[in-house]
């Protein structure tokens, strides 16, 4: 957990571990005297500036020097700010980019959801949480508020809320900072920032990024896969209108050139995996190593994938002559990402190839009104805030198959194996035409895969929200106070699906299994809900707070953009062959509305005159039509799992050990996370190896933890030696949906150990994550067109290796 001001400190713990030094560690501090403290951390979880232990939410708060130890730059590695967080992504930033907290994210991959987690940049809301994977760009700080957030922010969130704010400009003083960094996998990374006064009432502040970075996916024919070069700019200027009106803008791009994502390794061998060998070395390729250490993969083609994020909005704060403020957030953005040469069957056989891009455009605006009153009737005293917000997206997506050069020659194998003729049998006989015959079937019957584009589809979309809340803290005595929030939302979303072109292909293999083309569409989704919060907070003393709380949380339904959203070709009555598979009628492409009760149980201690601090939860949630989305190694589907359950626990700890030691020792425990029992969500009805019906959620293990020890400790007069070790420790866990596959639990190790110069303002660290080199499956897929029956092929997506450099920091 990370809340001092100074000092990060995000590590491990197994439970007995953490149990025996949570007992054993303030023994030792309360033997020392004179020590330092820790400092108060001021978080804005409810819209206003307060104390971190007097928010009745359960929040982790990071600063830029917190971050900068942990080597915390993305949401990619967040899990060392919280163990109760998380971040994934596959194969794509726009459909599978994903942030789970207490085990609760969106389900599954797929480009029409909203995130379970909110994430807020500077007050605006990222509608994906791709948008988040950028490398940060002059943050001074991050706050991670846990659990549903129905009232504050923007958009509904059924699982919490990352709140990420910028440096903004200062009218103290012209100057600015940089950082260096240089790694092993080719690891550079420049960002610099500058501030400059303009007036005594204007400053502007300047801010860029430069990076690469090679893939470790090692080729074996040579290169990588899946590396990175991003680029950032931003801009930001700031005013002081009066003594009473300030107005911020904010400009930024970023951009990514990779190539990227489709770099994985072959995991768990399917029927047809010899023959994909077979192709791959007629292809001209040599194999990848088979040991899984290796992280070796080839693909046939390379994947070249480019990312924008641009925006720019306005803040205007206003102080009434009343004593309102009144706050105003304006913004527009724009999000683009394409991948081109997208290897489909994950191999080095020449089999499927897609192209796909997408590209949101949003506008949003909110306006809010805060104050305080005293002597509030019977109360003490009251502070609110009213708001309004409105935003409005549109999404663009195009899609389109090619059929490699293999295809045909593969497929007239794969098609009678998925018919139960033996795939060895086939590969061994000298006339496979005769032997097909033999066993009843007929060339005229086998799959053609024409060489070349298959499928051109475009997705279009959008969405409308409107939302009105309202948020109370009340103090109702001297030790009791309230927090009332409750928030009406409305969402009006669109969807569609145009084809630009299917093959008339009769014997298109796509055709053939019964998948492609499904039926065009065009919908539209509306709902609305209230949704909100209530808590009771009591003050012990000036050092302990207890509260408890009841949320309810919203993520709205809308309508799946896919090309199969509507059904198949037995739903596609402009498939002559529709009734032999189907009733020709096109299926609802809309998916419903998400909500989540949650209750909460916690206790903040600040203790050993300030210099331990123990923040504990106990938290219960219900889900209602949990979205999930499926892929079955063919087909995309999205549909709502009637109800779900996560319940557990949480311990943040921090101990002052000495003036230059801290120690940090967090703990989350999740005994219950799973999908509730239903039919729905049985495996015939998902088509996949794995019933989701009563199983426990992926990505959600039982245990997960961080340990960690800081230093801070002066060598002279004017330098200072600075270090962090950390081990951040999770259990056993499902890694997909789609399927039963694990990964066994692991340990990562980090370390940080560099010297600051107090006078020039200079620190140099050397660095190290996944120290150990730690190499395991972070997430399981089954690999397209290589399943028979109930034997499926799973490849998987893999943790990063041992990653080592030096960063030189500095101010000038």
């Amino acid at each position: 957990m990370i809340h001092q001001v100074k000092a990060p400190s995000p590590g491990w713990r197994e439970s007995t571990l953490a149990l025996a030094l949570a007992i054993a560690a303030p023994v030792g501090i309360a033997q020392e005297s004179g020590m330092r403290q820790l400092e108060e951390v001021v978080v804005t979880a409810q819209r206003r500036s307060e104390s971190m232990q007097d928010v009745p939410v359960a929040v982790t708060a990071a600063t830029e020097e917190d971050m900068a130890y942990a080597q915390v730059d993305s949401v990619g590695n967040i899990q060392a700010i919280s163990p109760s967080i998380k971040f994934d992504v596959t194969n794509s930033a726009a459909n599978s980019a994903n942030i789970f907290i207490r085990g609760i994210g969106t389900v599954g991959n797929n480009r029409s959801f909203e995130g379970a987690v909110g994430v807020f940049f500077d007050g605006v809301y990222r509608t994906r949480a791709g948008q988040a994977m950028q490398n940060w760009l002059d943050i001074e700080s991050l706050q991670v508020l846990r659990g549903p957030q129905g009232t504050l922010f923007g958009k509904n969130t059924s699982a919490g809320a990352l709140i990420i704010n910028s440096k903004a400009p200062t009218l103290d003083g012209s100057g600015g900072s940089f950082e260096l960094t240089a790694g092993n996998y080719g690891k550079e990374m420049v960002r610099v920032s500058y501030n400059q006064v303009i007036s005594d009432s204007s400053a502007i502040r300047l801010a860029g990024l430069y990076g690469n970075k090679e893939g470790f996916i090692e080729n074996a024919n040579g290169g990588d896969y899946n590396d990175s070069h991003p680029r950032a700019l931003k801009f930001q200027f700031l005013t002081e209108l009066s003594d009473d009106l300030t107005l911020r803008v904010i400009a930024d791009w970023s951009g990514e050139e990779a190539n990227c994502c489709y770099g994985q390794i072959d995991d768990v061998d399917g029927p047809m995996q010899d023959y994909i060998d077979q192709l791959t070395v007629d292809n001209g390729h040599t194999l990848p190593s088979k040991d899984f250490d290796d992280y070796q993969q080839v693909l046939s083609n390379d994947t070249d994938q480019s990312v924008a994020d641009q925006g720019i909005q306005m803040n205007i704060d206003w102080v009434l002559e009343s004593g309102l403020i009144l706050g105003s957030v304006t913004s527009y953005r724009e999000w683009s990402i394409e991948q081109i040469g997208m290897d489909a069957d994950f191999s080095g056989a020449n089999i499927l190839g897609i192209n796909e891009s997408l590209e949101t455009e949003v506008f949003s605006q909110e306006f809010t009104l805060s104050g305080e009153v005293h002597d509030f009737g019977p109360f003490h005293y009251a502070d609110y805030v009213i708001g309004l917000y409105f935003a409005d997206e549109s999404i663009n997506a195009d899609h389109q198959l090619v059929w490699g050069d293999q295809a045909t020659e593969y497929l007239q194998i794969y098609a009678p194996a998925a018919l139960g003729v033996p795939v060895e049998a086939m590969l061994a006989a000298s006339d496979l035409t005769s032997f097909l015959g033999s066993q009843g079937i007929p060339v005229g019957a086998l799959p053609v895969a024409e060489e070349g584009l298959v499928s051109d589809i475009n997705m279009y979309g959008g969405g409308q929200s409107f939302a009105a809340f309202m948020h109370w803290n009340i103090d109702l005595t001297d030790a009791l106070s309230a927090t009332a929030g409750v928030r009406y939302s409305r969402d009006e979303k669109t969807g569609g699906m145009r084809r630009r072109f299917f093959t008339s292909n009769p014997q298109e293999p796509f055709r053939l299994l019964g998948a492609q083309p499904g039926p065009e569409y065009d919908d539209e989704y509306t709902d609305s809900a209230v949704s909100g919060q209530f808590a009771l907070r009591y003050q012990f003393n000036d050092d302990i707070m207890a509260y408890m709380s009841y949320s309810l949380g919203y993520k709205s339904g809308g309508v799946n953009l896919d090309n199969q959203a509507a059904g198949s070709v037995g739903d596609n009555p402009d498939e002559p062959s529709c009734s032999s598979s189907g009733d020709c009628e096109p299926n609802d492409p809309k998916y419903e509305s998400e909500y989540i009760e949650g209750y909460e149980l916690g206790i903040k201690a600040d203790y050993l005159d300030s210099r331990a601090r123990s923040n504990i939860a106990l938290f219960y949630n219900k889900l209602s039509d949990l979205q999930v989305a499926n892929f079955d190694g063919l087909a995309f589907s999205i549909l709502n799992s009637p109800e779900a359950t996560v319940y557990g626990g949480e311990i943040e700890n921090q101990f002052v050990l000495t003036e230059a030691l801290t120690l940090g020792l967090d703990l989350t425990y999740l005994p219950e996370a799973h999908f509730g029992e239903s039919d729905a969500l049985s495996a015939e009805a998902l088509g996949t190896p794995a019933s989701l019906s009563g199983r426990r959620f992926a990505q959600a293990p039982e245990w997960v933890g961080n340990l960690s020890l800081t230093m801070d400790q002066p060598i002279t007069d004017n330098l200072s030696l600075r270090g962090r070790v950390a081990a951040y420790y999770s259990g056993e866990q499902y890694t997909n949906p789609a399927n039963n596959q694990r990964r066994d639990e692991i340990v990562e190790i980090a370390a940080t150990l560099g010297v600051a110069s107090y006078s020039t303002g200079l620190s140099l660290n050397i660095w190290c994550q996944n120290c150990t080199d730690e190499r395991y499956v972070t997430q399981h897929f089954n690999t397209p067109l290589q399943n028979i029956g109930d034997d499926y092929d799973h490849n998987g997506y893999v943790s990063s290796p041992r990653t080592y450099g030096v960063t030189l920091r500095g101010d000038f």
